[in-house]
């Protein structure tokens, strides 16, 4: 059985990832966690550094799965275009979910500056990913903006019909 910490934060990434940020309160991670309240507290001082550590661990695991999936090409084209069927395939394994940390972007106040700070280091590392494809440039960024509008239109409309029409872009850009 995992320990209380790790049933925390698998509990906390799924209601998170289903309900929300806002929605999901600490005494329904503790009762489905199935941790007393004291662990939790012994774990994470508050939900927000609960966020945090969720945050973190699905940086990781987002970008390895990311660089996993495009690294199977030596070719920058069509790493770039599996970049986007990273996003059809993310969209079905998670039912168009979106990018959880859009998600929690808009669900944040002004006063939660920490977590600000990852989810903006995690869309610079997401830049970054494109800039080292393409070099710095208009068109690293370029396609880091139609990747990014994807990920939001694709949850919008439930569909992966504007992922596809980003990559025919893309190909005409390349």
């Amino acid at each position: 059985m995992n320990s209380p910490r790790e049933r925390i934060l698998d509990i906390a990434s799924g209601l998170f990832h289903r309900q929300g940020y806002n929605s999901t309160g600490i005494n329904q991670i503790i009762s489905e966690a199935n941790v007393a309240k004291a662990s939790f507290y012994t774990h994470f001082k508050s939900k927000d550094d609960l966020c945090i550590a969720f945050l973190n661990a699905r940086h990781e695991y987002w970008f390895s799965e990311l660089v996993n999936y495009c690294s199977k090409s030596n070719v920058t084209k069509e790493r770039l275009l599996t970049a986007f069927d990273f996003i059809v395939y993310m969209n079905e394994k998670e039912n168009f979910r979106g990018c959880s940390f859009l998600n929690i972007l808009s669900e944040i106040s002004k006063e939660q500056g920490s977590i600000l700070t990852l989810i903006q280091a995690h869309k610079n590392d997401l830049r970054n990913f494109f800039i080292k494809e393409l070099g710095e440039g208009l068109l690293a960024d370029h396609i880091y903006l139609l990747f990014e509008s994807s990920l939001i239109e694709s949850q919008l409309f439930k569909s992966n019909e504007l992922v596809y029409r980003s990559k025919e872009i893309l190909n005409a850009l390349l």
